[in-house]
């Protein structure tokens, strides 16, 4: 297997992983193995364990595996590039990344913020887990494309349109931490119809529920930004890649309200949440690399690129 397709493999791996820990969260099985850590239950492979300790047990497992895998693929990146690259640079983010993920879920059992846990602390806790696994899928995407396509020379934007991405990207990851407390709430506090749902998302029963009723108007907001940014600055562009990318985020983005709705009209069942959060990091990662051509490429895939200036 070359280096291109490891580093392929080791984020499409890594959004697996996310996915089973979507799991344990939506099954209330992050108290599975009770709070001991790395151990499960005092035990270091579970002798007689119940459903929720096979899901949090398979989950550890499953994010034991990804840690060897990127530090496989940091070695590989280091004896491959040389000093100064910007892939060895997105290796070490993609490393760095992934220990602070593994900390924040050791934090989270240790701390014993799973379960019925609906404190201030969790619902922090998880807003953060989710900004740092976005940065570790970011990291990971523009690795692969550094990797398959080269790495990028310099900057191609001014001052004003680095401030303007700079406050889309963390629009987007506060919309992403957004979404992880909708799903927290969601879990922790289920509603049995869709008046009842509304009805807990204004009674102040918990500040969960009351959070949750922002996470539609900030995505609807960033889609509205996405659409004044291509239509004022990226619409004649000739990068291919670029206007690909452009199509591949607005579709998807659409798919995601789409699927957002359905996920508010089904009374947000597991399965529909496994999927929102799938295609939220399908719309990260598309993201990410939208904003790598657009920063390091222009609006021309020729030379000398076209530089946006907003």
């Amino acid at each position: 297997m070359s280096l291109k397709k490891f580093s392929l493999f080791v984020l499409f791996y890594n959004v697996f992983v996310i996915l089973i820990g979507a799991l344990v969260r939506a099954t209330g099985s992050g108290a599975g193995c009770g709070s001991h850590w790395p151990s499960c239950n005092g035990e270091v492979i579970p002798t007689s364990p119940q459903l929720e300790t096979l899901i949090e047990f398979s989950h550890r497992i499953t994010s034991g595996l990804t840690i060897i895998f990127v530090l496989i693929l940091f070695i590989w990146v280091l004896r491959t590039y040389e000093k100064k690259s910007k892939v060895r640079t997105a290796a070490l983010f993609v490393l760095i990344f992934i220990i602070l993920e593994a900390l924040i879920g050791a934090g989270l059992v240790l701390f014993e913020l799973t379960g019925e846990n609906s404190s201030l602390t969790r619902a922090a806790v998880i807003a953060l887990h989710l900004v740092n696994t976005f940065l570790l899928l970011g990291s990971n995407a523009l690795l692969y494309e550094w990797i398959r396509d080269g790495e990028p020379k310099k900057l191609l934007i001014n001052r004003n349109a680095r401030q303007l991405f700079i406050l889309i990207f963390v629009l987007f990851l506060f919309l992403g931490a957004s979404g992880a407390i909708t799903a927290l709430g969601d879990t922790l506090f289920p509603a049995t119809s869709l008046s009842e749902g509304i009805e807990q998302d204004f009674s102040g029963e918990n500040f969960l529920l009351q959070l949750r009723v922002y996470h539609p108007i900030i995505a609807v907001f960033i889609g509205l930004g996405f659409y004044v940014i291509y239509n004022n600055f990226l619409k004649k562009s000739r990068n291919e890649k670029l206007n690909n990318y452009s199509r591949y985020l607005a579709g998807f983005f659409i798919i995601q309200l789409i699927i957002g709705v359905f996920n508010v009209l089904l009374l947000a069942p597991i399965w529909m949440q496994i999927i929102h959060l799938l295609l939220a990091d399908i719309v990260w990662i598309i993201f990410v690399l939208w904003i790598n051509q657009i920063v390091f490429y222009g609006l021309s895939a020729s030379s000398p690129a076209k530089p946006l200036n907003p």
